[in-house]
């Protein structure tokens, strides 16, 4: 998979804007903040699920091209920052952590210019299917990528879910390849079963070609004490 580190732990390095799902990672906005300035997007970094940290100092950052930015937990400013010359990020650097919501306002030459939040979730109730179409076909080289996401009871992400996932397609079809995009899970892509990393997984699926015009193909997703995801693909006959 290219050159892993450490060497014989991993099957892939961990550098990167996207891992191998192709999900982004917290790099990926930094890098979007600095080559897109005329963007209006924030987005604050770490998730706000440290349960185990009530009290206790968590970091924040966040990502943006505006030149000013304030920080409020549970509606408290936590103060306004300036981007210096050379900054690439807004950083408070002590912020103690409380259940509840972290939000932030960023500001370009004066005005609002992009808002951002995380909350604390709930508990994983339930799985989550996205897919990237609604129809697939008949080609081999026409594929749905299907995001599987764990969700809790309010449809929020768990950041913090690492469930074990069971695959399983049904119709004249198949799953081509699952990833969660973690370089150190050496599990193969043509398996059915994966942990989720940070409450995402990856499902890709295909039509075969004996596929009859509009046969349906119906992906569904499951866990041990989740509500399980289902998702219905149509299938288009290709000439």
């Amino acid at each position: 998979m290219g050159e892993p580190s450490p060497y014989y732990l991993a099957r892939s390095s961990y550098f990167g804007i996207i891992d191998l799902a192709g999900f982004k990672k917290s790099r990926f906005y930094q890098y979007q903040a600095r080559w897109r300035p005329d963007l209006k997007k924030a987005h604050i970094i770490p998730h706000w699920n440290w349960k185990n940290r009530i009290g206790k100092n968590v970091p924040v950052h966040v990502f943006s091209s505006a030149d000013e930015a304030e920080l409020f937990l549970n509606g408290n400013s936590l103060g306004r920052r300036e981007k210096g010359e050379f900054e690439y990020r807004f950083r408070w650097d002590e912020v103690e952590y409380l259940l509840g919501k972290l939000e932030v306002v960023t500001y370009k030459n004066g005005k609002e210019w992009a808002e951002d939040s995380v909350v604390t979730t709930g508990d994983p109730e339930k799985i989550e299917l996205i897919s990237d179409r609604e129809a697939i076909k008949t080609n081999v080289k026409n594929l749905a990528f299907v995001t599987v996401n764990i969700i809790d009871s309010k449809g929020r992400l768990v950041p913090t879910a690492d469930s074990k996932l069971e695959f399983e397609l049904s119709g004249p079809g198949e799953i081509v390849a699952t990833d969660n995009g973690n370089p150190a899970d050496l599990a193969s892509f043509i398996s059915k079963e994966r942990k989720a990393l940070n409450g995402k997984a990856l499902v890709i699926i295909k039509a075969k070609k004996d596929a009859k015009d509009k046969d349906k193909l119906s992906l569904k997703v499951s866990s041990q004490n989740l509500d399980s995801g289902k998702l219905i693909l149509e299938v288009h006959r290709m000439p």
